[in-house]
C-alpha cells in the first residue's frame, strides 16, 4: 500500500478519558488525507471527493441565447406602444445565424438558440401575434417588454476563469452537471479508502446460521456496512473473529498490509475475552481510548503500520453513535474530504431526565414531534439500552446533552442532530 503514514503522534494525549470536544479537536487538527489521486470520467465521479479545484475554461453559456420560444428583436426599435416587426429569419437551437438583424426586423427563435447578431431581447411566442401582408410575414410584439427580456447572456451562469468547485468537497449530481457544462470530460478525485470490516466474539453468528441459547446474530456488520456506504470507501468483510488472542493479532497484522483503515466492532474493553486493545498495543500504537461519552465510552483509535485503526464498541447503539460522531469525519479526512461536523439545531425537550452524571456528554435516540401547544419538541426513545436496535430504527436523530448538565426538564433547550445531517435518509 502506497498511502502515506499518519503522523506518529496524531492522537497522542495525556488524559485517561477525553471529553467529546477534546477528541474531535485532536482528530481535526492532526489528521490528513492518505488516499492517492486518480482521474475518472464524469460518469464515475458521483459521491467521490474532489482532489483539485475546478475552474471554468470558458463561459457558460458560451453565447447569448434565448430563454424561451419566441421572437428576437432590437429593443432600440421598440416603443411603449409595442411594435410591428418584419420576420426575416428563423433560428433553432444548435444552428447559429450570421445574419445581422436590421431595424424593425425580428427572428423566429427557439429556446437555447443563439441570439442573431444585433438582437438583444426576446418576446414570448404566446404574447405575440403573427400577421401576413403583401407576401411578407410580420409579428406584432406587445408593449411592456424590458431590454434584455428572456435573453440569457454569455457567461451568465459561469464566466471563464471562475472557480466552480473546491478540492475536498464530495461530488453531488449538481456538481458533476456544473463540470459537464464546461465541457470537461473527466475529473481528478481521491481514490476510495480501502476499509476492512471486522466483527469479534464467540457468541456472534451471521444471519442464516443456526443459533442457540447464548448466541446473537451479528447485526453490527450490516449496520457498519450500511453506514460506510455514506462514506467514500470500499469495504471488505473479514468476517467474525473468535475470542482468540492469536487469531485477532494475526488478522489485524495481515489487514494492516492491505487496508487503509481497519474498522472493528466488539472487544474494545479490557475484559479477559476482549483482545482488540491488547492486539493493537502489541502491533501498533494506541492513541486514544476511553471517551467521556455515553454510549460509546470504550471507543478506540490507533495505527498499525500505515493503517488507521478504529475500534467501535460491540453494542449496536454505541457502535452507530461512535461511527457517526468519530469514524465518519475520520474517514472523510483520510479520503481527502473535510472534517464533517454534524448539523444540529436547538429545540425544546419533550422529556425529563431527573439525574445525569456530570462531566460526560450523552447522546439519546430521539425524534421530533409537535406537542399540544403546537411547538416542535424533541422526544427521547423511552428505553436507553445500548443493545436496543429498535431505538435506532424508530429514531430520526440524536439528542445531545452536554457535560455540564445534571438534569433536563421538559421545555429546556437541547441540541438535536438529525440523521439526515449525517447523510442517512
Amino acid at each position: 500500500m502506497t498511502a502515506k503514514r499518519l503522523l506518529d503522534d496524531c492522537f497522542l494525549h495525556d488524559k485517561d478519558r477525553l471529553k467529546h470536544h477534546e477528541a474531535l479537536g485532536i482528530l481535526k487538527d492532526r489528521l490528513s488525507a492518505i488516499a492517492e489521486v486518480e482521474t475518472v470520467r464524469l460518469e464515475d465521479a458521483l459521491e467521490r471527493i474532489l482532489a483539485e479545484d475546478v475552474t471554468a475554461p470558458r463561459d457558460v453559456p458560451l453565447a447569448d441565447n434565448s430563454a424561451v420560444d419566441g421572437y428576437a428583436f432590437r429593443h432600440s426599435d421598440f416603443d411603449e406602444a409595442g411594435g410591428f416587426f418584419r420576420l426575416n429569419q428563423r433560428v433553432a437551437a444548435g444552428h447559429a445565424s450570421d445574419i445581422v438583424l436590421g431595424p424593425w426586423a425580428a427572428a423566429r427563435i427557439f429556446t437555447g438558440a443563439v441570439m442573431p447578431p444585433g438582437s438583444d431581447t426576446v418576446a414570448m411566442q404566446e404574447d405575440c401575434e403573427t400577421h401576413a401582408q403583401d407576401g411578407e410575414n410580420f409579428v406584432i410584439i406587445p408593449q411592456g417588454l424590458k431590454a434584455g427580456a428572456n435573453c440569457r447572456k454569455a457567461g451568465e451562469d459561469v464566466s471563464a476563469g471562475t472557480s466552480i468547485l473546491k478540492a475536498g468537497q464530495r461530488l453531488r449530481p449538481q456538481d458533476i452537471a456544473a463540470v459537464a457544462s464546461t465541457g470537461k470530460p473527466d475529473i481528478s478525485v481521491y481514490r476510495k479508502l480501502r476499509v476492512a470490516l471486522v466483527s469479534t466474539g464467540d457468541e456472534l453468528r451471521r444471519p442464516g446460521d443456526l443459533i442457540t441459547v447464548g448466541d446473537v446474530y451479528d447485526s453490527n456488520h450490516f449496520l457498519l456496512r450500511g453506514l460506510s456506504a455514506i462514506a467514500p470507501v470500499e469495504t471488505e468483510d473479514l468476517g467474525i473473529l473468535k475470542d482468540d488472542k492469536a487469531l485477532v493479532e494475526r488478522t489485524l497484522r495481515d489487514a494492516s498490509h492491505r487496508f487503509d483503515v481497519i474498522l472493528t466492532t466488539g472487544g474494545a474493553s479490557r475484559g479477559e475475552e476482549d483482545h482488540m486493545l491488547e492486539a493493537l498495543d502489541r502491533l501498533g500504537q494506541q492513541h486514544m481510548w476511553q471517551l467521556a461519552i455515553k454510549p460509546g465510552r470504550p471507543m478506540m483509535f490507533g495505527t498499525i503500520g500505515s493503517s488507521v485503526f478504529l475500534g467501535l464498541p460491540g453494542n449496536p447503539v454505541a457502535a452507530m453513535v461512535c461511527f457517526l460522531l468519530y469514524a465518519r469525519p475520520v474517514l472523510s479526512v483520510l479520503a481527502g474530504g473535510h472534517f464533517l461536523q454534524p448539523q444540529s439545531f436547538q429545540v425544546p425537550a419533550g422529556f425529563d431526565i431527573a439525574k445525569k452524571k456530570p462531566d460526560r456528554r450523552e447522546f439519546y435516540r430521539g425524534y421530533l414531534e409537535t406537542d399540544d401547544e403546537g411547538r416542535q419538541v424533541a422526544r427521547k426513545f423511552m428505553r436507553d439500552g445500548s443493545g436496543l436496535i429498535t431505538g435506532l430504527r424508530e429514531a430520526d436523530g440524536l439528542i445531545e446533552i452536554p457535560e455540564d448538565a445534571t438534569q433536563i426538564k421538559a421545555g429546556d433547550m437541547v441540541a438535536y442532530l438529525p440523521f439526515s445531517g449525517f447523510g442517512i435518509r
